[in-house]
């Protein structure tokens, strides 16, 4: 699926411009893919592509990997191991009064490279890079479908296909990363699922605790499709649920619910993020709400605009995001339900549309 790299290089120069930015250095990360369509190797060797105002932006990549890059709207210069990079990239930097510099940048080049310029001010690219990359163009919302589309078939696969009792997380989890290859991504990134207890950590790795019947198991996975993320939490039952734990699940699932609504052009983040704690809020769970609402999802699977109370950031058509809230409850378990959703002209457009319900499996 081919992008207008061109364009948003374009954009990116005007405000450059508009914010008095001479130069943005571009390495590792999101950023450069985005602009460019090519996704630099995380090595030693320095990747960067520098962007000046009036001037076509200029590759510098390690000559091994020069073959990676497509030709595109830009120059490439491949660099020996006995150059210095750094030399010849601020030498085509000139002497900037303001740099921003890619949020991924290794630490070691960021202070080479204000040894080089002294004189310059430096700030965050990502002041510039993310107003672009949170408006998302038609064809990526359709890549992130794409993705949506295979995590939800996995989702439908696993009552019928997935043992969890008496097996370990682990096994579990990497059973779900070979379901995500099987429906149609290319690399399948990360699948948390976490049972029982283990649910009360939203961020558990999968390890080697065995479940068993009566444990509520949170499966939160995801990967890339055309370089585009799928993230998607659902939350299941081994055997039959407890009323309490129905329950829980039913206050996620209604503030879930309740923060899809709310999308709308013109909304603030904060406001999502408040309609979907005020549900948990009104049914007694405020304090195991512990993270916010959601993130934005692109290029990378967290991104601006983020859903969190404090971001004034108005909804547009184009932004995607997760809706995912969570209660937890230490030494017990967790719940949580996670949809992307895209902000259109009017309401929210889910990209995920796998059952919400609690499921029940063996």
């Amino acid at each position: 699926m081919g992008f207008d790299y061109k364009g948003r290089i374009r954009r990116l120069q005007t405000s450059m411009t508009e914010r008095g930015v001479d130069v943005v250095l571009l390495s590792v990360g999101a950023d450069l893919p985005y602009f460019i369509g090519y996704e630099a190797m995380q090595t030693e060797r320095l990747t960067v592509l520098v962007v000046r105002q009036k001037h076509e932006p200029v590759l510098f990549v390690p000559a091994l990997e020069a073959p990676r890059v497509d030709p595109g709207e830009f120059e490439v210069i491949g660099w020996a191991d006995t150059d210095d990079p750094l030399v010849f990239a601020s030498g085509v930097g000139g002497s900037p009064s303001t740099v921003a510099v890619g949020n991924q940048m290794w630490a070691t080049f960021l202070v080479d490279f204000q040894r080089l310029w002294p004189q310059a001010s430096w700030m965050s690219a990502s002041n510039l890079t993310s107003e672009l990359r949170m408006r998302k163009e038609p064809a990526e919302i359709e890549l992130l479908r794409l993705a949506g589309n295979g995590v939800d078939r996995v989702m439908s696969r696993i009552p019928a296909e997935v043992r969890f009792g008496g097996r370990t997380e682990r096994e579990v989890s990497r059973q779900l990363l070979e379901m995500t290859i099987e429906e149609g991504h290319d690399v399948a990134e990360f699948a948390i699922v976490a049972s029982g207890p283990n649910g009360a950590s939203p961020h558990h790795g999968a390890g080697e605790r065995v479940m068993r019947e009566g444990d509520l198991v949170v499966c939160d996975y995801g990967g890339r499709v055309g370089g585009y993320f799928s993230d998607s939490t659902r939350t299941f039952s081994v055997g039959e649920p407890s009323q309490h734990q129905m329950e829980v699940h039913s206050v996620v699932l209604a503030a879930n619910k309740a923060g899809r609504a709310a999308v709308a052009p013109g909304v603030t983040c904060e406001d999502i993020d408040r309609a979907t704690r005020n549900v948990v809020d009104e049914a007694g769970y405020g304090q195991s709400f512990i993270h916010r609402t959601g993130h934005g999802i692109g290029l990378e699977v967290h991104e601006h605009p983020y859903i969190v109370e404090g971001n004034h950031q108005m909804l547009e058509p184009g932004m995607t995001f997760s809706v995912e809230p969570g209660i937890y409850l230490p030494d017990q378990c967790g719940v949580r339900i996670e949809d992307i959703v895209a902000a259109t002209e009017t309401t929210a457009d889910s990209l995920n549309r796998s059952s919400r319900a609690l499921g029940v499996v063996e």
